[in-house]
């Protein structure tokens, strides 16, 4: 279709609820800061059609009848894209199920019709480096005739949305390391299975792989590593840039762990650009590919307050597409400790790990000889070291299979959703054995346990016979359910309780530094069959 022209008829517009967004701290303008003809793309998020279901986490639905139930109107899709059309934008696609409509068109009438003012700034971004990106504040407006129907538009301003979430020890700090299958010995992954059958997704916002690196990783532990495909999304590919401190530091470390743990798998890396819609649409692609992963793994994330509430929202809710579909989402619990990197002397959570649809993964410090372990604590190194996140949340409530677990109040006073659920060794002097841009190192970092924990949920998949989808009614229910005396039936878990992540402590049961503890595969394996929960295929 094509732009027309601003001589159309303007509609009344409306604010959108959640879309408030403070400026970036801008270091310099352009020199010419206005924007108006540069072609903008971004992303409508619309509502689920009407009468959607609950979402029942004992129940998977078949791909068909998710888009009946819980995928967009169709006559929602054809107000939004005739309205957006006669203002001047293009519709570039369209997916009913993932409920999202792209669209493209100058920034000029992007401006208009969403009520805004674009400029373009450089800033600092999280991780220190000074980026140029779109600029906006404040709320924005939809036309008048689309109110309800869209919740979120995303990607008009496309600052850096989330970070990598691991660390690379210096070398003369590393007291141990391992490889991917020591540490499958350590947390006794079920040995007779491989992931064979499993898709894992692997979400990245930048950054990419050579397959010539990893047949060299795999070859040197031993093993024929998985089948990996990389996926483009809005424009981003596969690029390894050269920079093993950079994004493919982050890309290689997951490829690397989950494929070495779950090399029968079939590993799908999914290339996004490093912003809210670029973030939204990788995982909505993923969960909504011909072929459905088991599992998909995420190591980037970002303080919920660094995300505006439409965009948290729209995650969200691809998270619950993923469980309804049958998925498990595992995402790093983020690596600077209780405050989440934030200076304002309170606690943050990390998003996405804080949706209650996603398992969130923190970090143990770990030594452990000849496969067995003589000490696991919380991994805390100290200010400005790193320290696995964990916390409460401040947006999400706390979901039901967590009300027992003890969480305790955030920094604001809420009882919400407590991060993490799960653990493994994230310290990067006891840390990971990997090979990035052609430099053998030790990595560590919530983002290594992510795919750590990916990889061991495929491999459960595969022996129980079907995916688990949201798998945290299981694993709490297991761990509250186990007796607690000596050479009992096992939980699954090997509890952490020595340690802290600044203003929470580990201790028996759940905590917000390492949740139920790291896993004990085969144990967990047992408790999973027992609990006759798993029969989703």
């Amino acid at each position: 279709m094509s732009e027309h022209k601003d001589t159309h008829v303007e509609l009344p517009l409306v604010p959108l609820p959640g879309s408030n967004r403070q400026s970036a701290e801008a270091l310099a303008r352009a020199a010419m800061p206005q924007v108006e003809g540069v072609e903008i793309e971004a992303t409508v998020v619309l509502r689920r059609r009407p009468g959607a279901n609950r979402f029942d986490p004992s129940v998977r639905l078949s791909r068909e009848d998710f888009a009946a139930r819980m995928g967009a109107d169709a006559r929602d899709v054809q107000v939004v894209t005739s309205t957006l059309v006669g203002l001047g934008l293009r519709v570039l696609s369209t997916d009913l199920p993932s409920r999202r409509v792209r669209i493209a068109g100058s920034a000029a009438v992007v401006s208009r019709v969403f009520g805004t003012q674009l400029e373009v700034v450089t800033s600092r971004a999280t991780d220190g480096a000074e980026v140029q990106h779109r600029n906006r504040s404040g709320m924005l407006m939809v036309p008048a005739a689309l109110d309800g129907i869209i919740i979120a538009v995303l990607g008009l301003d496309d600052r850096p949305q989330a970070r990598t979430e691991f660390r690379i020890a210096e070398a003369r700090a590393v007291a141990v390391s391992y490889t991917p299958l020591d540490l499958a010995e350590i947390y006794r992954f079920p040995p007779q299975f491989d992931g064979t059958g499993e898709t894992i997704a692997i979400i990245e916002l930048g950054g990419g792989f050579a397959q010539a690196e990893l047949d060299t990783y795999f070859a040197g532990l031993g093993i024929t590593g998985p089948k990996v495909t990389a996926v483009g999304v809005d424009g981003a590919r596969n690029v390894p840039g050269g920079d093993a401190s950079g994004a493919d530091g982050e890309v290689l470390l997951d490829i690397e762990v989950a494929g070495a743990l779950s090399p029968g798998a079939h590993i799908v890396v999914y290339f996004a650009p490093n912003t809210d819609a670029g973030f939204v649409d990788a995982v909505s692609e993923a969960t909504h590919a011909a072929v459905t992963p088991t599992v998909i793994s995420i190591s980037w994330g970002q303080n919920e307050d660094s995300w505006t509430a439409q965009a948290r929202h729209a995650l969200d809710q691809a998270f619950l597409d993923a469980a309804s579909l049958g998925i498990t989402v595992t995402a790093a619990a983020g690596d600077n400790g209780s405050s989440d990197g934030v200076s304002d002397g309170r606690d943050h959570a990390d998003f996405p790990a804080s949706s209650p649809h996603v398992l969130a993964c923190g970090g143990t410090s770990l030594r452990a000889v000849s496969g067995t372990v003589t000490s696991e604590t919380v991994w805390n190194n100290g200010a400005g070291a790193g320290a696995t996140g964990g916390g409460v949340s401040d947006v999400f409530t706390v979901p039901s299979w967590q009300k027992t677990a003890g969480v305790p109040a955030s920094s604001r006073g809420m009882i919400g959703r407590g991060v993490p659920d799960v653990a493994a060794v994230a310290d990067p002097t006891t840390g990971y054995e990997v090979l990035v841009d052609g430099e053998r190192k030790i990595y560590g970092g919530t983002s290594a346990v992510a795919p750590l924990w990916a990889a061991l949920v495929a491999r459960l998949a595969q022996a129980t016979g079907g995916p688990f989808g949201l798998l945290h009614p299981r694993l709490y229910g297991i761990a509250s359910s186990a007796p607690k005396q000596s050479g009992s039936e096992p939980t699954g878990f090997r509890d952490i309780t020595v340690g802290n992540n600044g203003s929470f402590t580990a201790g028996p049961g759940w905590d917000a530094c390492t949740g139920l503890g790291v896993p004990d595969g085969e144990a967990l394996l047992a408790a999973l069959k027992l609990s006759d929960v798993t029969r989703f295929r």
